[in-house]
């Protein structure tokens, strides 16, 4: 089976859409058709199945799920192997400004011990842009929020949704309407804190949005509102509202992807690797 179509397969299965699937493998949806067809035709079966108006996968589908991924692993980490004395323009890893504390440090670590001499280039910006640069080759990889029944990327960590406030700002419970620094309107913390209170008929006032955890954070140490966040962004002067007035905040997946025309030294066979060291030393 061509591993330039199984690449193509592995970026439908992990986007949901051929769109991106082209975007991210550089063709054209037509293209990605003929990919997927030639595919079906090499292994004999139906590997798509009409749902609603979006495809799923078939049994087969679904099987051939693992066995491409493999391959393709295999493939990536045979060309890593045989590169390794080559010199490679730096290796360009994209995070969110929230999880550049938390989580990337130690993602670094991995990386280093694996790749010494390898040197790195690090861009911050939300997981919806840092997506469309997936797509278009300007990120080796990136550390992502995804939906926890997505299949995108490799998991590093399942972190709980959390409000919270500055450690020196007192109870948010009786403040009306209550003042809101938020992430920008794409993050679903955003979306799931309006939505909720709305729910709840609370008064609300959106006092600050942005895509700098930085500077929400220095906002929320002043006290001048509360915020949704994942547990794990949650750092010094900050603290959790324990309190069941609020609405609830979902749980998200923290994880690596990599774009599908991978840095020759980094593959997906290194990524579920440094995923499954990542997720081994935090528990």
């Amino acid at each position: 089976m061509d591993i330039d179509a199984l690449r193509s397969f592995i970026a439908f299965v992990d986007t949901g859409s051929f769109t991106r699937a082209a975007k991210q493998t550089f063709r054209t949806q037509s293209a990605i058709s003929m990919q997927m067809k030639r595919l079906e035709e090499d292994t004999g079966h139906t590997l798509f199945v009409k749902e609603g108006r979006n495809l799923g996968l078939t049994e087969q589908g679904q099987q051939l799920v693992s066995y491409a991924r493999r391959l393709v692993a295999l493939h990536d980490e045979a060309l890593g192997h045989f590169s390794t004395h080559l010199q490679h323009p730096p290796l360009v890893i994209g995070c969110p400004d929230d999880y550049a504390e938390s989580i990337l440090p130690s993602l670094v670590d991995l990386i280093r011990e694996t790749l010494p001499s390898q040197s790195l280039r690090i861009i911050c910006d939300c997981s919806t842009q840092l997506r469309l640069m997936l797509d278009q080759g300007k990120v080796d990889l990136a550390v992502l929020s995804r939906a926890p029944d997505m299949e995108e990327g490799y998991l590093l960590k399942h972190d709980t949704g959390v409000w919270v406030k500055g450690a020196n700002v007192g109870k948010v419970e009786g403040i009306k309407p209550l003042p809101l620094v938020l992430y920008e309107p794409d993050c679903k913390f955003h979306s799931a804190a309006i939505d909720g209170l709305e729910k709840q008929g609370r008064e609300y006032q959106i006092m600050c949005s942005s895509a700098s955890a930085t500077v929400m954070k220095g906002l929320l140490r002043k006290g001048h509102g509360v915020s949704a966040m994942a547990m794990s962004s949650v750092s010094y002067g900050l603290e959790i509202i324990q309190s069941s007035d609020l609405p609830a905040v979902p749980s998200v997946d923290i994880v690596l992807a990599v774009a599908p025309v991978p840095h020759p030294l980094f593959g997906s066979h290194l990524a579920a690797n440094l995923s499954q060291r990542f997720v081994a030393q935090k528990n």
